[in-house]
């Protein structure tokens, strides 16, 4: 058996605490009813991402997503939810994929069209509400 000259990635220990926790978070994963806005995106490979937003006074007091789609997808509509829950309609349009790679830390470059993927979702959710 040889030994490989590069280190191997472990996943628990490698990861930042941000990344882990919006990862395997599952607060906020519910389909709701009769949301104030609802928004999808289906990728090529069938992953889908659905957002439920229920606003008072221009504001998201409750962000909820569904998700078929891998861990990635998980971490990225959380980080969503946390940037935009309780701010104006109008804070949570500035969210960017870029803010949602920052704040997991170690979101694997190859991964980032998950950020691109849930903030289509999310997007499609805020433009149903005008």
């Amino acid at each position: 058996m040889t030994k490989s000259t590069e280190e191997s990635f472990d996943f628990w220990n490698d990861h930042s605490l941000e990344f882990l926790e919006m990862a395997m978070k599952r607060d906020y994963q519910e389909s709701v009813q009769a949301p104030d806005g609802y928004g999808k995106n289906v990728r090529d490979c069938g992953d889908a991402v659905e957002f439920y937003l229920m606003t008072k006074k221009e504001e998201l007091i409750s962000i909820s997503y569904d998700i078929k789609g891998c861990l990635f997808s998980h971490a990225c509509a959380n980080t969503i939810i946390k940037l935009a829950l309780n701010t104006s309609i109008e804070q949570a349009r500035g969210i960017r994929p870029e803010d949602i790679v920052n704040f997991l830390k170690t979101l694997p470059a190859k991964e980032s069209h998950c950020a691109d993927h849930a903030l289509e979702a999310f997007g499609r959710a805020l433009d149903s509400l005008a």
